[in-house]
């Protein structure tokens, strides 16, 4: 789907939001975050969870983060309880176990809901609307340009390591 039929596709849903970085959420220690903060760079979306299979991939994203956020990549983390209830814990535990797991330092948001639904995050919708694309498991991963637009959807079984994850990354840093 482009980039200009996403926008159509949101804008018909209802919604009048145009790009990612047009978004408002909180961080994971309830303060208002504005997404616009990250445009002009890239951003890598992950809905996480800290009782899943694909768990350990916290260490991989953070790994990827500390590579990447020189080069103007950010990643965003979403705790997510959708699927097995695999992200229980409170703000306050979820931030204690990415810390002291996986020395987690890229951001973490509130949790949300990413399935369809009377409560799913606006975030969550205009990724799905935007890209096709809703995670249908923990650690499923979204591409986001420097303007706001979904380039690319990764499911939880790819790595943070996985090659054709790391060339979407660059091929949106490389675009203009």
């Amino acid at each position: 789907m482009t980039a200009a039929a996403a926008q159509t596709q949101t804008q018909k849903a209802g919604g009048n939001v145009k790009s990612f970085y047009d978004l408002k959420t909180e961080t994971l220690d309830g303060k208002p975050a504005d997404l616009a903060t990250y445009k002009g760079k890239v951003a890598l979306v992950v809905n996480v969870a800290s009782k899943c299979g694909y768990t350990p991939q916290y260490e991989g994203l953070e790994k990827l983060y500390r590579e990447m956020k020189g080069k103007g990549v950010a990643l965003l983390g979403f705790p997510s309880n959708d699927f097995g209830g695999q992200e229980p814990g409170s703000a306050e535990e979820i931030a204690a176990f990415c810390k002291n797991t996986y020395d987690v330092t890229f951001p973490l948001f509130s949790k949300v809901q990413t399935k369809p639904g009377d409560k799913q995050s606006p975030i969550y919708s205009y990724l799905g609307k935007a890209s096709g694309n809703l995670p249908a498991w923990n650690f499923s991963k979204y591409v986001i340009d420097k303007n706001g637009n979904v380039v690319a959807f990764f499911p939880s079984k790819t790595t943070p390591d996985a090659p054709e994850l790391k060339a979407a990354l660059e091929k949106a840093l490389a675009a203009k």
